[in-house]
């Protein structure tokens, strides 16, 4: 059979690639002091933030310091312009295969734009731990940057056409597991420590809970039924199995990761700007105040509902059954659909909103009631992408299995 072997090359082909994406992370651009530059890095809650995401390619600035981030932003745009300019939807709807690769044509070019755009902020951010900044450091940093971004978005592509798993998930996924060996390495048990054990215990229950209830989040869906035309004129029972799902968590992980950048720029400009005005704003945003979690917790919502009206247009769904020949059972095809849709969407965006302020809150009680800072800095968001990414693989996995044994049995 061909299964096996077809699948193992694959598995490789991720795994080699990914292999060396990670290796990139480790080859550092020169001149830097990265001992002063580590230093100042622990104190920064942005910089931390961004570090999560490329690996600790921040923290080295190495060739692939930047990593998948250029990639998402640009894509990121791109879903934004596809709703605002009619040619780019255009491209998007009617002209299929064609016009989904000039999107992709289009967000490769804004990926090497944004990355030069990054590349430039980072060469002059860099100039306090640089031994002899100038005009030959700026271009090197630059140029060193750019590349090893566009090889990143290369390699992710080439895991999406000729590997398994979707490429830019699982380099996020392959970074945020790196960190992981630093943060274990903090925390240590020591057995002959009752208050120890307990605290152990403690974290062990709260960070099940937090896998299922991620779990739930990223799996959980409402079923809407829908019933032909075919189906309305034998005035047959309703297929159960006939339905669109509708996920709680439409944004996925997006919502909680623009959040908390957001949450994680005022504090970065608490430090870095001297203007009073700006200073009094920002302190809103610290840990330690009131309104943080109110704030925190508007932002996840904001985030959730404008993401979830760029996935699913209620307007598009309603077009499409009506194409269709089908409806939902006791609707009016229409503005009535419409209604109905927006409805479910609402309620459910919202739900899931409320589940991914709650798993966020999860990390720093555990730290409160351990008095363990040890896995403050991997919260929500690490455990969202993980879990999400990990399904997503598995079920993509599932798929090419039994297609293949189909193509088999056809033989």
């Amino acid at each position: 059979m061909k299964t096996p072997i077809q699948l193992k090359k694959k598995i490789l082909a991720t795994l080699v690639i990914l292999l060396t994406a990670r290796l990139g992370i480790f080859i550092p651009v020169p001149g830097i002091d990265h001992n002063t530059f580590n230093n100042n890095l622990t104190q920064n809650s942005l910089l931390n933030f961004l570090n999560l995401f490329s690996g600790g390619g921040f923290s080295t600035i190495g060739i692939f310091a930047l990593g998948i981030v250029p990639y998402i932003n640009a894509s990121i745009v791109i879903q934004l312009l596809t709703k605002i300019i009619p040619q780019l939807e255009n491209l998007q709807k009617e002209e299929g295969e064609l016009g989904r690769q000039k999107i992709n044509q289009i967000t490769r070019y804004l990926t090497v734009g944004w990355a030069i755009l990054q590349s430039i902020g980072i060469a002059f951010w860099l100039k306090p731990y640089v031994f002899n900044w100038n005009t030959y450091f700026i271009i090197d940093c630059i140029l060193t940057l750019t590349t090893g971004s566009t090889i990143i978005m290369w390699f992710s592509e080439v895991i999406t056409e000729y590997g398994i798993g979707n490429g830019a998930s699982l380099l996020i996924f392959q970074n945020i597991v790196s960190s992981l060996p630093k943060i274990l390495q903090k925390y240590s048990i020591n057995l002959n420590n009752n208050k120890n054990i307990t605290s152990s215990l403690i974290l062990i229950i709260f960070f099940l809970f937090i896998l299922i209830s991620t779990i739930i989040i990223q799996e959980g869906k409402r079923k809407v039924l829908i019933i032909s035309a075919k189906q309305l004129s034998k005035e047959s029972k309703l297929d159960p199995q006939s339905y669109m799902p509708l996920k709680i968590n439409q944004g996925g992980v997006m919502p909680i990761i623009f959040a908390s950048a957001a949450m994680a720029l005022p504090p970065y400009l608490l430090q870095t700007i001297n203007n009073n005005i700006i200073k009094h704003i920002c302190v809103f945003f610290e840990p330690s105040s009131l309104l943080y979690l109110p704030l925190y917790c508007l932002l996840i919502i904001s985030f959730s509902y404008f993401y979830s009206s760029l996935i699913l247009n209620p307007t598009d769904i309603a077009k499409n059954l009506k194409k269709m020949g089908a409806s939902i059972p006791g609707i009016r095809p229409g503005i009535d659909t419409i209604q109905y849709l927006n409805k479910i969407l609402n309620k459910l965006t919202f739900l899931g909103a409320i589940f991914l302020f709650i798993v966020a809150l999860i990390p720093p009680c555990i730290s409160i009631i351990t008095n363990d800072t040890s896995f403050q800095g991997f919260g929500a968001t690490s455990l969202l992408i993980l879990v999400g990414v990990a399904i997503d693989t598995a079920k993509q996995i599932q798929t090419y299995i039994i297609s293949q044994q189909y193509d088999n049995m056809m033989e």
